[in-house]
């Protein structure tokens, strides 16, 4: 399997996925807009709810200084309607069973979970220019703390 890694500068591969409450969202529609796009694992896991969490309890920063959060996972929008109003989420879940998005993004692939090679969603962080270009690529994130660094790069913390 071949791993599309993204860099700094690579244009943001466009999307259109459903949504918790059933719209979509397309990458075109916030052109001219700084966006923060995430892959996780599984919507309503520990780490994920941590992760999600986070953004929801900094995203009154964050939009301050002119980022949009989005949210992707492989869970179905009926699950991520779920987690939206159990965890009172208040930024976009995106749905992408086929892991089309995933893959465009290289958040998807051979990663190491406790010390075992396995296939899997990589838990990654892009920050995405006015432009549509890749501003951060960042794989193999960790779930807790994750917002507090992404905030140290962005110069926000």
């Amino acid at each position: 399997m071949t791993e599309t890694k993204l860099a700094q500068g690579d244009a943001a591969p466009d999307f259109t996925l459903p949504t918790a409450d059933g719209n979509t969202v397309s990458l075109d529609d916030y052109r001219g807009k700084r966006v923060i796009l995430y892959f996780y694992p599984a919507a309503m896991t520990p780490g994920c709810t941590k992760q999600a969490c986070d953004f929801r309890d900094n995203l009154g920063q964050l939009t301050s200084e002119g980022y949009v959060v989005l949210g992707v996972s492989k869970d179905k929008p009926e699950k991520l309607a779920k987690f939206v109003e159990r965890d009172a989420l208040t930024f976009p879940l995106l749905s992408d069973p086929g892991l089309e998005v995933h893959k465009a993004y290289g958040a998807y692939g051979p990663k190491k979970l406790y010390g075992k090679e396995t296939i899997g969603v990589i838990r990654s962080t892009f920050v995405i220019d006015a432009d549509g270009k890749i501003d951060q690529a960042l794989y193999n994130v960790k779930a807790t703390g994750h917002v507090a660094s992404l905030k140290k790069k962005l110069n926000l913390a």
